[in-house]
């Protein structure tokens, strides 16, 4: 059973995560647009109907990446369906420390770019397009996502590291994104 600890946490991560679903509805419900020549150009990039298949975050991450950050002990299923964005995957915490939803997604990288999100760095992990943001209203330096480029959507870290974390809550949340999805990044097979 969690403690108080990662239950707070997990109310974290949540709001990140509501965050995130209110931004895929907007994408969702932006239309096109009509150009003064008359022909119908999407507004923005949308989302897929389905998350990306071929990785699975809850069964998929090597044992020795979740060891190393000192995930091992600790996950469950997360599942998000709102307004044409869906979520697929598990929630990890990290005792004393911080804790991250890595979930498929059907947002993409350009979708979450075109947000213009505070704290928003592109960057590459391998060959896969990423980028970072911070998504929360408030204590942004508590919480920042990473989203990485799969076939049909993406890979979606959510981490919530509160400052009064023993563990982690003194170090810089988007780094700390940043080095676990690069560790689980190499795990997603080539073609997805």
């Amino acid at each position: 059973m969690p403690s108080a600890v990662e239950d707070s946490s997990v109310v974290s991560v949540n709001r990140v995560r509501w965050g995130v679903l209110a931004c895929g509805a907007v994408l969702a419900l932006t239309g096109c647009e009509s150009t003064p020549e008359g022909s119908a150009e999407p507004a923005t990039p949308s989302a897929a109907a389905e998350v990306p298949a071929g990785f699975d975050p809850c069964t998929d991450i090597p044992r020795d990446v979740l060891e190393s950050e000192g995930l091992a002990g600790y996950s469950r299923p997360t599942r998000s369906d709102i307004s044409g964005g869906k979520w697929r995957g598990c929630m990890f915490v990290k005792t004393d420390g911080y804790a991250v939803d890595i979930q498929t997604a059907t947002i993409t990288v350009d979708m979450v770019r075109d947000k213009g999100f505070p704290g928003t760095v592109e960057f590459t992990i391998g060959d896969r397009r990423a980028i970072t943001s911070q998504r929360q209203k408030t204590d942004t330096a508590a919480a920042c996502s990473v989203t990485v480029e799969m076939k049909g959507g993406s890979l979606e870290f959510g981490l919530s590291n509160p400052a009064s974390r023993q563990k982690t809550g003194h170090l810089d949340s988007c780094e700390l994104a940043r080095t676990l999805a690069g560790k689980v990044v190499p795990a997603i097979p080539a073609g997805a």
